[in-house]
């Protein structure tokens, strides 16, 4: 019996940002490109929270400053908002999938070339985004600082640090972070087409190198606080 062209589904068009979702490397560049987004944040967020060596005036003005303009700082935060959204979700999804496709039954696994850092990205991933939700309202929020002031950013830090909890949280989310990042940056180079075969070693020491940078860099201001030379 004929069909008619009118009872035959329509295929549904798929946007590109659809088509590139649906396919394992289109993914992986997505959270490349979500990555670069949430470094260059991190990078700048640990200028900024350096400035508390400074003093209480000089971190008290430069957190002022970012609010001078509410329309800019809520598009950044926006932005932020969907990287990691972007992120997170791109990430559990290929390490579901990768995890879903390995076979089962092996009498011992053996870790091969993968580094320590890439078998635990989804775990560190997991430990970084709790810390920013405590972070957040420790710092931002204040709920969970035990004597938040409004506006008073090195009182706020100095209080969170002058807690062994407060430090210990901070210090081993730093761990995660450098984890994170150390894999993190390498795999982002590869995705988006950057590394080859003669640069990948060099491409892994600087990974490395950055995120250890990074995670001592923020490491230092608890740390500062703890040993009395902030506060």
């Amino acid at each position: 019996m004929a069909i008619a062209v009118k009872d035959l589904p329509v295929p549904r068009r798929v946007s590109r940002l659809g088509l590139l979702w649906q396919s394992t490397m289109g993914r992986k560049a997505l959270m490349a490109l979500t990555g670069a987004i949430l470094f260059l944040y991190v990078f700048f967020h640990l200028l900024g929270n350096l400035q508390v060596f400074a003093g209480p005036e000089q971190i008290n003005a430069y957190a002022r400053l970012l609010h001078v303009s509410p329309q800019i700082l809520w598009t950044v935060r926006v932005v932020l908002l969907a990287a990691v959204l972007v992120h997170v979700v791109a990430g559990v999804s290929l390490w579901y999938r990768a995890r879903s496709a390995r076979p089962e039954g092996y009498a011992e696994y053996r870790a091969g070339a993968s580094s320590t850092a890439s078998r635990t990205m989804i775990w560190s991933g997991l430990l970084i985004f709790a810390f920013v939700v405590y972070h957040l309202l420790d710092l931002t929020v204040g709920v969970a600082n035990p004597d938040f002031r409004e506006g008073d950013v090195f009182h706020n830090v100095v209080v969170t640090f002058g807690r062994g909890a407060g430090v210990l949280a901070y210090l081993l989310a730093m761990v995660g972070l450098g984890f994170h990042l150390w894999h993190g940056v390498y795999s982002m180079f590869q995705s988006l087409g950057l590394s080859n075969r003669r640069l990948t070693p060099s491409v892994k020491r600087f990974a490395a190198a950055l995120s250890v940078i990074l995670a001592l860099g923020f490491a230092s201001i608890p740390i500062a606080v703890l040993v009395g030379l902030v506060g």
